[in-house]
């Protein structure tokens, strides 16, 4: 944290709600002055949701955003005939939402317990017009998703079924801690989803996300417990194994 966010975070004009707030900096808010704060503030609730619970919902206009302030939310698709897509996931700072667009096109669902910092959609689309600094976090963010929708892409088109399932490994452990550099230090994530979800994810079967998962423990690149509970050893072996067959 530099200097200035030091000074900033016990700047007394800045909310009490927003002082403690990571997402303050990193996420849309992060743009905004004091005063700003203080106005989006009083229309800001937090809230926490369990595990399964819907926060979004596909063919509906969502009437607040927010910002996801801890856990993991998994974007959906459902299609005609009542088979479910995950498209996506998110995770802390990720802003929740599509501002001035109507209905939302995926479904949103807490793939953990999720905490989340939300605010009516009206008020913030005001803001953002107010304000080009918020409108540029929005739009650095939307290209971000755009950047790594296209590289799962990748993931889903041309890897191996080990890669596949490395890349979702390392995707969460980097997403989990997402300002820890790669090391040799091992790093404990909890599975955000079912393994059924996992393979809905990666578009394999829960067969050969188990094998997978199974192969990748036998190599040492990734230690299990209880079944949700990996440790992985060395995030860089991880890495490299996200496009390299183990096999090969």
């Amino acid at each position: 944290m530099s200097g200035h966010e030091r000074k900033d975070v016990h700047n007394s004009d800045v909310p009490i709600l927003c002082q403690a707030c990571e997402a303050r900096h990193k996420g849309i808010c992060g743009a905004l002055d004091p005063d700003q704060l203080v106005r989006l503030s009083k229309s800001t609730t937090k809230h926490v949701h369990a595990r399964e619970d819907e926060l979004i919902t596909a063919g509906e206009e969502p009437q607040r955003y927010s910002n996801v302030m801890g856990g993991i939310v998994k974007l959906t698709k459902l299609m005609a005939d009542g088979r479910q897509q995950i498209v996506g996931l998110q995770f802390a700072p990720d802003f929740l939402g599509r501002p001035f667009a109507g209905e939302s096109k995926v479904s949103a669902e807490a793939a953990t317990e999720v905490r989340l910092c939300s605010f009516p959609k009206t008020v913030l689309e005001e803001m953002m017009q107010e304000s080009q600094g918020m409108e540029h976090r929005l739009h650095s963010q939307t290209l971000k998703e755009l950047d790594e929708a296209r590289e799962w892409m990748l993931t889903l088109g041309r890897k191996s079924a080990q890669e596949k399932v490395a890349s979702f490994l390392y995707l969460v452990a980097t997403h989990i801690d997402p300002e820890r550099e790669i090391d040799d230090k091992p790093i404990v994530v909890e599975l955000p989803l079912k393994r059924s979800d996992i393979a809905d994810f990666l578009g394999l079967t829960i067969e050969t996300v188990s094998r997978q998962l199974t192969n990748l423990r036998k190599s040492g690149m990734i230690e299990i417990e209880n079944n949700r509970q990996v440790t992985v050893p060395n995030l860089a072996k991880l890495r490299n194994c996200t496009e390299q067959n183990l096999d090969t």
